[in-house]
C-alpha cells in the first residue's frame, strides 16, 4: 500500500494473530475495556474479532439457559441500577451440578479451539474475546485436587492467549452496575478468580481503578507484552525513488 509524498508504508511479516481475553467478575467493565483495546488496535491498523464467549463457543446455549429458568427459576434478563435480576445458575453449587461442569466445560473447550481455529483464518491480526473458558473453569470447585487436574488440562488444551485481563473490581460497585447475584456470592467469585490465576500463572490482573486509570493500565499492559504493536502493523520508511 502506498500513500503520496516522500514515504511508504511497509506491512510487518504475517504471523499468527493474537488472543486476548477479558474475564472478571459481572460489572467490572469487560465491555468498556474490550472497545478501549480494540479502538486502540484499530487506530493503529490492526484489525481485529471481539468474539463472546458465551454467544460464539458455548455449546448448546440455548438448552442450557432453558434449563436454569425452568429448574431453578433463574431470572431472564440484564441486571442495571434499579433494575435487579435474580440469577440462579453458576451461584447454584451442588455437587452434581460441578460434575455436570466438568463435562460441559470440557466440551465448551473443544469448541473454542474450534472457533479460534476458524476465526485466525479470516485475515484477522488481533482476536479479542469477551469473557474465556476462563470465566467458567472459575466456577469449579478449585481447592479440589481433581478440579485443579481438569484447569490445568484445559488450560494446556485450549489456544493459550498471548494476554488474558482479569479485571478486577470493587464487588459493592460491580454489584451496583450490575445487581445480578449476591453480593457475598459475589466475593467468593473474585476470590476464586484469583485461586485461578494462581493455578494458572499467565493472567494479567488489572485492579479496580477509575476509569480513565483502568483503560489506561489496559494499554500499557498490551504495549508491555507486545512492543512492536506501539507503532502500529506498519512503520514509515522513505521511499526510494524508481530506477
Amino acid at each position: 500500500m502506498t500513500v503520496q509524498g516522500p514515504f511508504h508504508l511497509r506491512r510487518r511479516p504475517q504471523r499468527q494473530p493474537m488472543l486476548i481475553t477479558f474475564s472478571g467478575l459481572d460489572g467490572s467493565g469487560k465491555s468498556t475495556q474490550i472497545e478501549n483495546l480494540r479502538a486502540h488496535l484499530e487506530s493503529r491498523g490492526v484489525r481485529t474479532a471481539v468474539l463472546a464467549f458465551w454467544d460464539d463457543v458455548v455449546v448448546g446455549k440455548r438448552y442450557r439457559e432453558g434449563f436454569v429458568h425452568k429448574v431453578y427459576k433463574s431470572e431472564k434478563g440484564i441486571g442495571a441500577p434499579g433494575k435487579p435480576v435474580r440469577r440462579r445458575d453458576k451461584n447454584v453449587r451442588a455437587w452434581y451440578l460441578s460434575l455436570f461442569r466438568h463435562a460441559l466445560y470440557a466440551v465448551d473447550a473443544i469448541h473454542l479451539a474450534e472457533v479460534v481455529a476458524q476465526a485466525k483464518q479470516g485475515g484477522i491480526e488481533a482476536i479479542i474475546f469477551d469473557r474465556y473458558i476462563y470465566d467458567e473453569l472459575a466456577n469449579l470447585p478449585l481447592k479440589n485436587p481433581l478440579s485443579k487436574i481438569f484447569v490445568r488440562a484445559v488450560a494446556a488444551f485450549v489456544p493459550r492467549p498471548d494476554i488474558a485481563y482479569f479485571l478486577d473490581a470493587d464487588v459493592e460497585a460491580a454489584h451496583a452496575r450490575k445487581p445480578e447475584y449476591p453480593v457475598d456470592f459475589m466475593h467468593k467469585c473474585r476470590a476464586d478468580y484469583f485461586l485461578l490465576a494462581g493455578i494458572l500463572g499467565n493472567v494479567t490482573v488489572i485492579p479496580p481503578l477509575p476509569l480513565h486509570e483502568a483503560k489506561a493500565a489496559v494499554i500499557r499492559a498490551f504495549e508491555a507484552l507486545h512492543p512492536e504493536e506501539n507503532a502500529g502493523t506498519a512503520v514509515l520508511a522513505e521511499a526510494r525513488p524508481a530506477a
